[in-house]
């Protein structure tokens, strides 16, 4: 049986077991799950949607005459910067994209201005009616605090100034349609790039969703959901937390667990910690500094800790993410997952915390899937 690579390039590189006549082909646009596939020959074709070309087509790039820079590109005129970004109206969608499959969305670059939670990242497959992602654009580039802090993984990567990136494969066999929706009551404005390659997609090849979530406060004694009602074949790939504290004290002794396949009572996995979970131990702690320890890798991190400042950011805040692409959940007919919020009692035991929890998930299935729930209003996703 040949080795297959999976979808999401060095992302999904987990081996699946595929027919050889699939696995000897590459994924459309990618060369190889990692680097040792770079130099194999592809047909697929490479396109780009951004503001100085909306369509993508081919040779239709750099000839907009109106635009967000064509004040500055006044004296130099056509394919000098003419339309570098989109304002997005207050209460307006604008697409993004809309792209003709068969192929696969590569990589997303964007840099949005106003309340990264007010604005919201839609993606619909093959002319689906319900999203398969729906996120606010902060949290779904795993920066939920409306803050700045610099990410370097294989799937997301925030970079100097407000740089998001997503690596995330995203196939498509029909259509792709990108949206993003400004409920602010603020006009934004969106630099943006939406890089793809058009080919056969294979035939096991899943669909990726995304989903946001968020409680505050959690109630006393309750789980955290952050993920349900999932139908489907499919494989789990990476959760974002932005977590509030509401209490004095270490947070983190919650264990998150994974509900496969008619599990109920109990599940098939269970951490044994939320640091764990996200690849650290013993509290972040950096045993010198007596501080928490930001770290980020290619699989894992705690990527921003919010300290308070003595006056009115009177809370710790943190952001964590986890991404399965050496270790996907593999589910077959559905899927739940959820954390606890445990601190601890001046006694010894265990605190069922109250705190301030947004999540994502993030994960690839067949398609369709089940409706997901709605948003937050507006009120209910502030940061403050």
């Amino acid at each position: 049986m040949t080795r297959c690579d999976v979808w999401l390039g060095a992302a999904l590189a987990a081996c699946l077991a595929c027919p050889p006549a699939l696995a000897q082909q590459p994924a459309p646009g990618v060369l190889g799950g990692d680097l040792g596939g770079l130099a194999r020959l592809s047909r697929a074709k490479t396109r780009s949607i951004s503001p100085e070309n909306f369509t993508g087509e081919k040779g239709k790039a750099g000839m907009a005459t109106t635009g967000t820079g064509e004040r500055a590109a006044r004296d130099l005129g056509q394919g000098w910067k003419v339309s570098p970004s989109v304002r997005i109206k207050a209460g307006e969608t604008f697409t993004l994209g809309e792209i003709a499959g068969p192929g696969s969305i590569q990589h997303i670059w964007m840099t949005p201005t106003g309340n990264w939670r007010y604005s919201i990242l839609r993606m619909y497959w093959d002319g689906e009616a319900q999203p398969s992602v729906e996120v606010p654009v902060g949290d779904f580039f795993a920066t939920g605090w409306g803050a700045f802090a610099p990410l370097s993984s294989l799937a997301v990567c925030v970079n100097p100034g407000s740089a998001f990136n997503s690596y995330w494969e995203m196939p498509f066999r029909k259509s792709a349609k990108l949206t993003m929706t400004n409920i602010d009551a603020a006009d934004m404005t969106l630099y943006y790039q939406i890089d793809y390659a058009l080919a056969d997609v294979p035939a096991d090849a899943a669909y990726f969703h995304a989903q946001f979530r968020r409680v505050n406060p959690l109630p006393y004694k309750g789980v955290y959901t952050i993920l349900d009602g999932v139908k489907g074949w499919g494989h789990y790939v990476g959760t974002y937390l932005a977590w509030g504290v509401n209490n004095s004290g270490w947070w983190g002794e919650g264990e998150i667990k994974f509900y496969l396949d008619g599990d109920t009572t109990f599940p098939t996995i269970c951490g044994t910690g939320t640091e764990d979970y996200f690849c650290g131990s013993y509290n972040f702690e950096n045993k010198e500094t007596k501080q928490y320890q930001v770290f980020t890798t290619p699989y894992a991190g705690l990527s921003q800790v919010i300290k308070p400042d003595g006056l009115y950011a009177s809370q710790q805040r943190f952001g964590m993410y986890r991404w399965h692409l050496r270790d996907p959940i593999r589910f077959e007919s559905d899927l739940r997952v959820t954390i606890q919020a445990l601190g601890w009692r001046g006694d010894g035991r265990y605190l069922p915390l109250q705190d301030d929890i947004a999540s994502v998930a993030y994960w690839y299935q067949t398609e369709p899937h089940a409706p997901f729930p709605a948003l937050p209003e507006r009120d209910q996703l502030e940061v403050r």
